[in-house]
């Protein structure tokens, strides 16, 4: 099996004490775009392009620092998302008030809720990859700048919200995707969310060992929710007609190597439309940038960086002037769909032009995470829980580890190593 120190990844890699692009002025002019370090992908966007992006994220923050929605409601997950891509143009100010954000809000369960609008609760529920996703924000922010003050101020943070979330951890692995506003945790996990909650658990785990409070648990709880990702299909709610469902196990890293490429190339003509980008479910003719920036790094973790490369440049048809992008567009009826420029797209952009171009020190943000097993992305020994070894199992989230042996997951599949 895995070494216990299968999560740990280089704890050094935020540079301590070096200047990184949150170290920059908080609202650089776009003169100064490439000189602070600001990404760009040449024939596909400029550095200046990219700053004026950030800039179109920082002037929809509002004066709590919340990163909301078109339709004004904030949540925890794309809140993050924002966050980071400000940081990596160097907007650190924006990018700081985004954290601080986060302290303040977080309820004493470690969570938040799922929408908050203008500062009221509107939906008092809360989800499990979205609460996570403050430790993937939190690590990115440290390879960033090195800041030690600012580790030290998420700690608390990010260890409440990892708490709240593996109370919702069921014995096989998987998470439930979120409790409810009464408190009943969902009865179902989905994979989308489990592949990002798995990054989230690789976060998090490095972030203690730099915070000097070890969380050998948070470890466990990786492996297990990685096994179960990557060899386990039938553990989560079917939502294949989602392009999310098809490439999250490989960019949230539990499928990798010849396995993350095969399960690219099985969707491909499925969800890929040439030209445009990316489907958001495979039986509408909508294309989205934010998916499509997804596989874009998801493609780039693989090694496949020339088709990385392509497909970004084809979904730049989504830019705007100001250098906002629509979220979508509708190719059947030649029109934006929604009708709306989203911040969480916006940020999309800027994370996977920081992949692609490899500029910041968090740049391998999605590339440097440890398959599930850690070997080559499969599940176990020759790859060997297919799709019939899935079903709910009816347990409660929470409960006891199923006390298997050390060579066996809690799913009774012999682990590999």
């Amino acid at each position: 099996m895995p070494s216990p120190d299968f999560l740990a990844g280089s704890v050094s890699d935020g540079h301590p004490g070096a200047p990184g692009p949150a170290a920059t002025a908080d609202r650089p002019g776009s003169a100064t775009a490439r000189s602070s370090g600001v990404p760009e992908v040449p024939g596909v966007l400029t550095a200046t392009e990219v700053l004026a992006t950030a800039e179109h994220i920082a002037d929809r923050q509002e004066p709590c620092g919340a990163i909301s929605w078109p339709d004004g409601h904030t949540d925890a997950w794309d809140h993050v998302e924002c966050a980071m891509a400000l940081s990596v143009c160097g907007l650190s100010g924006p990018a700081r008030r985004a954290y601080d954000w986060l302290r303040d809000t977080q309820r004493a369960d470690g969570s938040w809720p799922k929408r908050t609008e203008a500062g009221v609760v509107t939906d008092a529920a809360a989800e499990s990859n979205q609460t996570a996703y403050v430790a993937v924000g939190t690590w990115h922010e440290f390879q960033l700048t090195g800041d030690t003050a600012f580790l030290a101020r998420m700690w608390p943070v990010v260890r409440r919200a990892i708490g709240f979330v593996l109370d919702l951890q069921f014995p096989r692995g998987e998470i439930a995707w979120q409790r409810t506003a009464g408190g009943t945790p969902a009865r179902y996990a989905l994979l989308t969310g489990c592949s990002s909650t798995y990054q989230s658990l690789v976060c998090a785990a490095r972030l203690a060992r730099l915070a000097g409070d070890p969380q050998p648990r948070w470890d466990q709880a990786a492996r297990r929710l990685g096994h179960v990702v990557a060899g386990h299909p039938g553990a989560f709610a079917d939502k294949s007609r989602f392009s999310m469902d098809w490439y999250y196990p490989v960019l949230g890293g539990p499928v990798r190597g010849p396995a993350a490429r095969d399960r690219l190339d099985s969707g491909w003509a499925d969800f890929v439309v040439p030209g445009l980008g990316v489907r958001c479910v495979s039986d509408e003719p909508w294309v989205t940038g934010a998916e499509t920036c997804e596989l874009v790094m998801a493609l780039d973790a693989t090694g496949d960086r020339d088709r990385a490369r392509e497909v970004f440049s084809e979904v730049q048809h989504l830019r705007d002037t100001d250098g906002g992008y629509w979220t979508g567009w509708q190719y059947v009826n030649q029109a934006h769909f929604p009708a709306e420029r989203s911040s969480w797209t916006a940020a999309a952009m800027i994370l996977a032009a920081d992949a692609l171009s490899r500029t910041t020190p968090a740049s391998g943000l999605f590339r440097d995470l440890p398959a599930a097993g850690g070997g080559d992305g499969t599940a176990g020994a020759a790859g060997a829980y297919g799709a019939g070894a899935g079903g709910g199992n009816g347990a409660t989230p929470g409960t006891a580890d199923s006390g298997a042996g050390d060579d066996v997951a809690p799913c009774g599949c012999r682990r590999a190593g």
